[in-house]
């Protein structure tokens, strides 16, 4: 059974940048698809991108694409998130996610294993 540690959150002005980590241990590394999403209060889990073990990607809301990049070690077992030109509609715990699935990969109840979240705050 896959276990997902999430690492990098914190307080960071806006227009400030912040790199997020994963680490996944005691799972098949490769079978999965490795995703981020994050909520904020009140809202919904949001989609914000995956990336496949050969490294395909698939970004989601508009609001990120362009500022964020997900990006996967398959040595290291670790995804990342690298978050740049943060605004304060970026606030949210952050969860990184893993699925065996082959679609509908927005989706968060194709997710397998979950992460405990990272919060990021960004100030104005």
């Amino acid at each position: 059974q896959a276990q997902l540690v999430e690492s990098g959150g914190g307080l960071v002005q806006a227009g400030g940048s912040l790199r997020l980590s994963c680490k996944t241990s005691g799972g098949t590394f490769s079978r999965y698809t490795l995703a981020w999403f994050r909520q904020a209060p009140g809202k919904a889990r949001e989609f914000i991108a995956h990336i496949s073990w050969s490294g395909g990607t698939t970004y989601g809301a508009d609001s990120v694409k362009g500022r964020f990049t997900i990006s996967r070690d398959n040595a290291k077992n670790t995804v990342f998130l690298q978050m740049n030109s943060l605004n304060t509609e970026d606030t949210a715990v952050y969860y990184c996610a893993a699925s065996t699935a082959s679609s509908n990969l927005g989706i968060p109840n194709k997710y397998d294993y979950w992460g405990q979240g990272t919060q990021v705050t960004i100030s104005t």
